[in-house]
């Protein structure tokens, strides 16, 4: 990795690239001027960062269309945790020495969570409860409110059957527990290896994702009635079973197609069941939802019924290896990197 150093301003340590490529390429540390916070907004001395499959496809030029990067230097990461050390003009001074998670840390700015400090809206620092730790906090962003978003969009799911596919996932693991506490039953997919794990998620059923009876296996644990509202991590990969398995006026509520990216829908059992197909693209969600979603989150950990998975955590230094890392087949939780 090379060292890029600039000089004249007050320095913080961060890992930043300025072209697509291979992580342990285009990844390098650097000190970077600590930002300072502008009106509105606050400056959080980050303890942890969290790392997604997004922030790798990112930095990897994978976003059809995008052949350069938006800024001449990106610092990645749109999750962390830390401590608001500054507010800036707006924000009340009480703010400052509270404990936050972080959301959008990336999106659509040059400086993410991969660094020790970060400036952003004051809204995009939310507090953390009493007692939770910033490991669980930065599990939030990203994989904690594609979960929410995904099992509450439609409102209560208490007495719903519930499919979460991808159950092993960062995202499915959050979704099973979040669906299971709100007293939904749950029935997910995953590799067999991982179906233990699934099942002390809150999962009352498990499937191979793999099985080739998959789709007669899911309606038999629901007696037959079909699946109320689905989870859906590859949308594409599943969208014939989809049908075969949901109930009439089911919502399949798919945040992502990774798989196949250009599925073909069967219309016609989609229309016969009047299925809803609610994409979620969890950067732009509405305000009121993000709130929603944000409240949903708060509950489950006060109560202890949400605890995100890790699955690996990393130097700051590391952060290449960690790329590689969350892009792992199989990856049981979050990837961190330890910004102190």
């Amino acid at each position: 990795m090379k060292f890029c150093h600039l000089i004249g301003y007050t320095p913080m340590h961060a890992i930043s690239y300025s072209r697509f490529g291979p992580p342990h390429e285009v990844l390098a540390p650097c000190e970077i001027p600590t930002p300072n916070p502008g009106p509105g907004e606050v400056l959080v001395r980050l303890h942890v960062s969290g790392v997604n499959p997004s922030d790798a496809k990112a930095r990897a030029g994978a976003r059809p269309g995008v052949t350069k990067p938006a800024y001449a230097r990106i610092v990645p990461h749109s999750d962390g945790a830390g401590v608001i050390e500054a507010v800036g003009d707006g924000v009340p001074a009480a703010r400052i020495g509270t404990r936050v998670w972080i959301w959008n840390g990336q999106w659509q700015r040059a400086l993410g969570t991969a660094a020790q400090y970060i400036a952003l809206p004051s809204a995009q620092a939310v507090a953390l409860p009493e007692g939770v730790d910033f490991d669980i906090g930065a599990c939030l962003g990203i994989p904690g409110l594609t979960a929410a978003h995904t099992v509450f969009g439609g409102g209560d799911v208490a007495g719903q059957r519930l499919l979460v596919s991808g159950g092993a996932g960062a995202v499915g693991h959050n979704a099973v527990q979040l669906a299971s506490a709100a007293g939904a039953e749950v029935i997910a997919t995953c590799s067999a290896p991982a179906m233990e794990r699934v099942r002390a998620a809150g999962a009352a059923q498990v499937f191979d994702y793999s099985d080739p009876e998959l789709a007669e296996k899911i309606l038999d644990a629901t007696g037959g009635q079909g699946i109320d509202r689905a989870v859906e991590v590859e949308f594409g990969a599943n969208v014939a079973l989809l049908p075969e398995v949901m109930a009439p006026n089911g919502t399949i509520a798919t945040y992502g197609s990774f798989k196949d990216m250009t599925p073909q829908i069967p219309f016609g059992p989609y229309l016969f069941k009047a299925l809803k197909i609610d994409i979620a693209l969890i950067y732009i969600l509405p305000e009121a939802e993000r709130q929603a979603a944000i409240a949903q989150l708060t509950k489950a950990i006060e109560a202890g019924t949400l605890r995100p998975a890790i699955h690996a955590r990393f130097a700051l230094e590391d952060c290449a290896t960690a790329h590689d890392t969350v892009m792992q087949p199989g990856r049981a939780g979050a990837v961190l990197l330890d910004i102190d």
